[in-house]
């Protein structure tokens, strides 16, 4: 509860890499609605906490710390043709996000507060939240973005999409779903989604 006795919901919002669901989070920011970076989270955990440094090592087998932080591309080599020891990092990395979140969560005072997460449902997080966005566009609009970005070339983008579930069953899991592409609009959706949660708090 909040200190107007109305209980403050969790809104977990994902989809796939390139979908968009960061600018989602930003419209739901100008709204009022504090949001919490799982994966911003991640990254700050990997370069400061000794103990996940540790494991990550112990993993990989060498030191990918040597200059202080971790040496994302070499990882990312590692990880990404190795699902098993994708899934064994996550393993380390998850409980230590769902701590800082809580630890954070528990300071707002909003109605409800959102936790944006690349593999939500993957990593387990979905079971913290009350309700769950997922966030569609398609395929060739999302590999446009990160390629047009030079984040990643195509074939990154595909590799880090195969490591992720798809959309039909993101969308199967979710209580709403935001279309955007170019052709939708979603300020119009998140609104709506906004508008729905404030009612499922005050009836809590």
């Amino acid at each position: 509860m909040n200190r107007n006795g109305v209980k403050r919901l969790k809104l977990g919002v994902t989809g796939g890499i390139g979908s968009g669901k960061t600018t989602v989070c930003k419209v739901f920011g100008v709204l009022g609605i504090p949001v919490f970076s799982a994966d911003e989270e991640a990254k700050k955990l990997l370069d400061t906490d000794k103990d996940i440094q540790i494991e990550i090592n112990r993993l990989a087998g060498m030191d990918l710390f040597s200059s202080g932080k971790l040496d994302r591309p070499v990882l990312a080599k590692i990880i990404f043709n190795n699902r098993h020891l994708l899934e064994k990092v996550n393993s380390i990395i998850h409980p230590a996000v769902f701590r800082s979140f809580g630890d954070w969560f528990y300071k707002q005072d909003s109605p409800y507060s959102i936790m944006e997460a690349a593999i939500l449902f993957e990593s387990g997080a979905d079971r913290f939240m009350d309700r769950i966005v997922t966030v569609v566009t398609p395929l060739e609009e999302r590999i446009e973005r990160l390629v047009k970005g030079n984040r990643f070339s195509r074939d990154q983008v595909i590799e880090r999409i195969k490591n992720q579930i798809d959309d039909e069953s993101r969308v199967k899991l979710s209580d709403f779903v935001i279309y955007n592409s170019e052709n939708n609009m979603i300020i119009p959706a998140i609104i709506g989604i906004h508008e729905e949660m404030l009612k499922l708090s005050k009836k809590n």
